[in-house]
């Protein structure tokens, strides 16, 4: 089990402090997933850097391709790092006669909002309860991210173990970016935990 200090910090000598407070923002009562996205940029260090320009956005947890795990943010702090929820009941083919009506229509806006009402796990974890983890990883000349490296996976393999321990998140609360959100939906798809 991880030792986490009461500011949010987590005390171990396979973690990197890099807390940049600006990505920080309210607090986080619970957490009932994590999430799993890759960065776009191909160094650590820009991703380190871009998380203390003012109105940044970024993860809790940055996994460099060397495995080097760096934390972010606070533990207990939400960070803005996952975007409008897809329906989860969808996914898991299990949506009331009502929803599968609403979901007809696109509007991703519309479909977040029905979402963010709901509470795990009859929805993804979102910004307000889940830990988010970058891995270094740019995208290819075609849009497609570049494969996690075996260090990063044994890195977030150790991590994502640790945080499901120490925080009681159950295994099937961890999910790929593009699972719970409309992205790019080769983000983070070599990842493995």
């Amino acid at each position: 089990m991880l030792l986490i200090l009461k500011n949010g910090r987590i005390i171990d000598s396979k973690i990197k402090n890099a807390i940049s407070p600006i990505i920080e923002h309210d607090d986080m009562v619970k957490v009932s997933g994590i999430i799993v996205h890759q960065t776009g940029g191909s160094t650590a260090n820009s991703s380190l850097s871009s998380y203390k320009n003012k109105g940044a956005n970024g993860a809790h947890f940055l996994i460099d391709k060397d495995g080097t795990i760096y934390q972010t943010a606070s533990i207990y702090k939400q960070t803005w790092h996952v975007g409008k929820l897809k329906s989860r009941c969808v996914l898991e083919k299990r949506c009331s006669k009502a929803e599968t009506e609403r979901n007809k229509t696109y509007n991703p806006s519309k479909e977040n909002e029905r979402e963010q009402k709901k509470s795990p796990p009859d929805r993804f974890p979102s910004n307000k309860d889940s830990i988010g983890i970058e891995l270094v990883g740019e995208t290819d000349k075609d849009d497609n991210y570049v494969a996690v490296t075996h260090e990063q996976n044994k890195s977030l393999k150790w991590l994502i173990e640790q945080l499901e321990l120490t925080l009681f998140i159950p295994f099937t609360e961890v999910f790929r970016h593009p699972t719970v959100s409309r992205k790019n939906p080769t983000e983070a798809n070599t990842a493995q935990w």
